[in-house]
């Protein structure tokens, strides 16, 4: 039998392709979907099923597309009231192909309609050797519960914990466990970066089932959460009704530094997606700086949106059409264009430049050995700020900057951090659009802060305990 794992890293999003005998499922594919369609080529095999563990909230799934592409039939949950043709599935569903079987659970909790998918190898054994757990069961944690418009994130706790100890949790300890996210995914909260786990070794070590009842559960997992974008609920919706395949949307045009400031005197956003370095030595007053690498689409879609129209400043064409296809993933399709040769085009046509200047830890810390003299903002999430922090820093977490920005002292220069550099960047260019006049990045951010030696305000053991319990 084939089993492959597709990993997007941009979206710390896991896929799959099974196949036996010339035939093949995908489950959970990403919006481009030409690998699915590359590797079943290479494996001598047909895609005849694609099947959805639940709506995704934080992609666009390519599961329209490539079903016209294939002819597969889609199968998800009923409880999706999906509005394409597809196959509604309950608990134990079944597709059987070659000797392969896949049969379906229904695990309800990170959302209403998810399920997980046991595989059998009939050719290994008549049980299954594996379960594809969607959002319900990630490698060291848990779907998040806060993600419906009709339930408490309690009341989905409460299936979660149900859908864990009733069903994936009564499987043998020696079932591969295959989830739909790993780090850096908003979906849960402590992804670990391995992509493959067992039920045993969850059992024994994921955090979150290691709550003795439901109710300690709950608390635990209904705590602290990260804000959850505005545009989750967006792209559920897309994948509800099914998105427009990708060869459908209109060509990137190549446009002029004039037509550029033309579309910003409008409204339209400036994205530029060079490295934080380049954007730090030049780049157009105003722009917003998300860079092409990390988690480039998760975080344009949570601070700009998916209705947002934008202009992309890269380094050359083939980045600007890679930009375009990672905005899609999420959603966000309304693209006017890109500045043709980037920044030097703009710096030849005499146009106005602005500078985010970066400044070290060191040079920080001497900064702070004058009383009052720069404010410093700290953009990690809670969490990351309850396990240690610059002492006098204000924490404004990167989704929440723009709402929380309006207090800064804008006599004072402000000195933005996250852990390693690439979150507070984005920061540095929000603050600067806000229109504050002095501005500095602090390259290498916390971690920078912490390996020179410098002071940290760290919790009391008891809190450390809490916040890993």
């Amino acid at each position: 039998m084939y089993f492959q794992q597709f990993y997007l890293g941009c979206l710390s999003h896991a896929s799959y392709m099974i196949g036996s005998e010339g035939v093949a499922a995908v489950i959970d594919p990403q919006r481009d979907v030409g690998i699915y369609l590359d590797a079943a080529r290479e494996q001598g095999l047909s895609i005849e099923y694609i099947v959805e563990t639940h709506l995704h909230r934080d992609f666009v799934s390519g599961h329209i597309e490539l079903a016209a592409l294939t002819g597969a039939r889609i199968h998800l949950s009923a409880e999706a009231a999906a509005k394409f043709p597809h196959v509604p599935a309950s608990d134990g569903h079944e597709i059987q192909f070659g000797r392969c079987c896949l049969k379906f659970l229904e695990t309800p909790g990170h959302s209403l309609d998810s399920i997980s998918i046991l595989v059998t190898d009939l050719d290994r054994a008549p049980e299954p050797f594996a379960v594809v757990t969607g959002d319900t069961l990630f490698i060291g944690d848990v779907g998040r519960p806060d993600l419906s418009a009709d339930y408490t994130p309690q009341q989905l706790a409460a299936l979660l914990y149900r859908s864990l100890h009733e069903k994936l949790l009564k499987l043998p300890d020696s079932v591969e466990v295959y989830p739909a996210h790993g780090a850096g995914s908003l979906c849960g909260r402590q992804l670990s970066t391995e992509r493959l786990s067992t039920i045993g070794k969850e059992r024994a070590t994921n955090y979150a089932l290691q709550a003795r009842t439901e109710q300690e559960f709950v608390r635990l997992i209904t705590a602290d959460q990260p804000e959850r974008p505005a545009y989750f609920a967006q792209d559920a919706e897309i994948n509800r009704a099914g998105a427009l395949p990708l060869k459908d949307l209109p060509a990137l045009p190549a446009l002029r530094p004039g037509d550029v400031l033309a579309l910003q005197e409008k409204g339209v956003v400036i994205l530029d997606t060079r490295p934080a370095h380049q954007f730090a030595a030049a780049h157009i007053p105003g722009a917003v700086e998300i860079a092409l690498a990390g988690q480039f689409a998760s975080w344009a879609g949570t601070l700009l949106g998916l209705d947002a129209e934008v202009v992309l400043i890269t380094e050359d064409q083939p980045r600007a059409n890679e930009a375009r296809v990672r905005l899609a993933r999420v959603g966000m399709e309304r693209a006017a264009g890109y500045l043709d040769d980037g920044m030097a085009a703009w710096i030849r046509e005499g146009l106005p430049v602005e500078q985010t200047p970066n400044i070290s830890v060191l040079e920080l810390s001497r900064m702070l050995e004058q009383p009052a003299s720069v404010q410093v903002v700290d953009v990690r999430r809670r969490i990351e700020w309850e396990e240690g922090h610059i002492e006098g820093a204000l924490l404004k977490p990167l989704d929440k900057l723009r709402a929380m920005a309006a207090d800064l002292d804008r006599a004072r220069p402000v000195a933005v951090h996250c852990k390693s550099g690439y979150r507070s960047a984005i920061a540095a260019s929000l603050l600067q659009c806000a229109g504050l006049p002095h501005v500095y990045n602090i390259t290498g951010g916390f971690d920078a802060w912490k390996s020179s030696g410098l002071p940290v305000i760290e919790p009391a053991p008891a809190a450390t305990e809490e916040l890993h319990a």
